[in-house]
């Protein structure tokens, strides 16, 4: 972690919603989620607010021997967006607890506030995460 990664760190990031981001992808083999609306996932939401955070913060870490994790979420979904139109998230880097981070977010889809909150990120060893991940994965049951 450099020294550049300080509260106040702020950012835009944008991203045009394609068809497959909308809720009949989020999980294709549920049959609930396949006759649901065209518009914008908030899982994949979620995603974003997550992708725009790692983009900020890349610059300010030993990328990509340090990566970050999502610990945590808190967002609301107000106003749906349909595929074709270009959400913008700002954001705001508000808390550097040790290597936990807080982030205060907006997403705006040119027509509606869609979403507001707050993500937590935590500064990881890559090398170290995967060997625990894989370590683990000796606990799934067979595909």
């Amino acid at each position: 972690m450099q020294k550049t990664l300080q509260p106040g760190l702020s950012f835009e990031f944008n991203f045009t919603v394609p068809e497959n981001k909308t809720v009949p992808f989020l999980y294709p083999e549920s049959p609930e989620f396949q006759v649901m609306p065209k518009v914008f996932a908030t899982g994949f939401m979620v995603g974003l607010f997550e992708w725009a955070c790692i983009c900020a913060v890349n610059p300010h870490i030993d990328w990509p021997r340090e990566q970050t994790v999502g610990i945590g979420v808190n967002v609301n979904h107000t106003a749906a967006t349909p595929p074709g139109l270009t959400i913008t998230v700002r954001g705001s880097l508000e808390k550097v607890e040790g290597r936990k981070l807080t982030f205060v977010l907006s997403a705006h889809d040119g027509v509606d506030e869609i979403s507001r909150g707050t993500h937590e990120r935590f500064i990881i060893d890559a090398a170290r995460f995967n060997q625990k991940a894989a370590a683990k994965s000796s606990h799934a049951a067979p595909q």
